[in-house]
Order: structure tokens, then C-alpha cells, then sequence
């Protein structure tokens, strides 16, 4: 395990459940088609780079890029079969950069993730390390909403160090009316784990595969700003 910065806050209790479940659907063909490049229409906050592929279980292969400010990494993206399953289709998300992931019901059973969601971002962790064999991922909690200035510095030191090690990162959020990510339910607070799976330093936003789909929004660039204030009270695995 490696020396990293730590947050020192009491952990937060956090439900992982979306509002409107979806129907349990198998996965498609084992080889997903790959998506569209991640950079072809720039990365500034709000930026599609795949979207309208939101059926239940639909699989896709993201591909990664590297450039002088910004980096992202290759995964099997898949939207989550059922609306209580996006902590283990994140999980999954995550893996998939690594290793040939299980499936979302075998990481929902690992999770311990029943119709109310997964618990807490520390059972993603654990989850994490155990599939990968490593000691890599920790928890890290961001009680203070919004976050002090400490808790956005180590967020974005996560963010690179991990990407930059291929180690994508799973968030788990709370989402109200009037701060969420392109296509939530407006009228709405979302309780939903997502993946960071790039970052681009040069206009400070980040790369989100997010398993939910809202508005049929799988992948798309968002500000580390609005990352940041989305996490508290929750926490990550980085």
C-alpha cells in the first residue's frame, strides 16, 4: 500500500439507490463496441462524449487518451441492469480498467447491495482491493457541504494519481435539485454512486461514466468543481 494524504473525518453513511429502479436485463455480447473518442469534441464541463445507449445492461468499451494536460483511461462501460445496482455497475466500471470484472450481480452480492442500494462507499473500497489483489484503493470521506478548500485539493490529487496509475475512481453523491450532472431528475436529490475515469488539467473537469444513464447520459465531461460539491456527505474510493 502507498503513503497518501488521508482525510481524518468520521464516516457518513451512504445509500446508493437510484429513485426510479429499472428493469433486471442479462448483459449483451461479452464484446462491447467501442465508443467514440474521448477528446474528438474537446472536454469542457457538459460535454457528451456518449450518450443515448440507456438500456439496462448495455455494454460499451470506452477508449482512453493521453495528452499534455489531460488523460483518460479505457474501460467496459455498462449501464446498470436494475435501478438499485449502481454501486456495483461503478464497481464494475472501475475494475473493468484492470481485469475482465465480474458481472453486476456477482459485485452486488460481494457489495452486500440489496433494493435499498449499497450502503457505504468503505464496502466499494474493500470490494475494490479484493477483486484487484492490491492494498491501493482507500475511503475517503468528505463530510463538510460544501467541502473545505483541503478536502478539494486531496479529491484532485486522487484524481490524478489514480488515473495516472490506472486506477479509476468511484464516487458515491448526492445530487439535489439544482446541482446535478446533465440529465438527472430535476425535481429530484439522486443518492448515486458514479466513475471517475479521466481528468483534464487544463480546464479542471473530469471524466464521468456514470452507470445510471439519465437523459441517456453515459459519458461525459464535468467540472472538478461541481465533482467536489456533489461528493459531501458522502465519500470516495481513490
Amino acid at each position: 500500500m502507498r503513503k497518501r494524504l488521508r482525510s481524518t473525518a468520521v464516516a457518513a453513511v451512504a445509500v446508493g439507490a437510484l429513485v426510479t429502479p429499472a428493469a433486471a436485463q442479462a448483459a449483451p455480447a461479452p464484446t462491447p463496441p467501442h465508443a467514440a473518442s474521448v477528446l474528438g469534441h474537446g472536454s469542457k464541463a457538459g460535454t457528451a462524449v456518449v450518450s443515448g445507449q440507456n438500456e439496462p445492461g448495455t455494454r460499451l468499451r470506452v477508449d482512453g487518451a493521453r495528452t499534455r494536460s489531460a488523460h483518460t483511461l479505457e474501460v467496459d462501460y455498462q449501464v446498470q441492469e436494475t435501478g438499485y445496482w449502481c454501486g456495483p455497475a461503478a464497481t464494475r466500471i472501475a475494475l473493468s480498467a484492470r481485469i475482465a470484472p465480474p458481472g453486476q450481480g456477482a459485485l452486488a452480492a460481494q457489495l452486500g447491495t440489496t433494493e435499498a442500494g449499497t450502503d457505504h462507499i468503505g464496502q466499494v473500497t474493500g470490494v475494490l482491493n479484493a477483486n484487484l489483489g492490491t492494498g491501493w484503493y482507500e475511503t475517503k470521506e468528505m463530510p463538510n457541504d460544501p467541502p473545505t478548500q483541503a478536502q478539494k485539493d486531496l479529491l484532485w490529487r486522487d484524481v490524478v494519481l489514480d488515473i495516472d496509475n490506472n486506477y479509476p475512481i468511484v464516487a458515491n453523491i448526492v445530487a439535489p435539485p439544482g446541482n446535478q450532472p446533465p440529465g438527472y431528475p430535476s425535481d429530484q436529490t439522486i443518492y448515486h454512486y458514479f466513475t471517475v475515469i479521466g481528468y483534464d488539467d487544463a480546464n479542471r473537469t473530469v471524466l464521468i461514466a456514470d452507470p445510471a444513464s439519465f437523459g441517456g447520459n453515459q459519458i461525459y465531461w464535468l467540472s472538478f468543481d461541481q465533482l467536489a460539491s456533489l461528493i459531501p456527505p458522502k465519500g470516495y474510493a481513490a
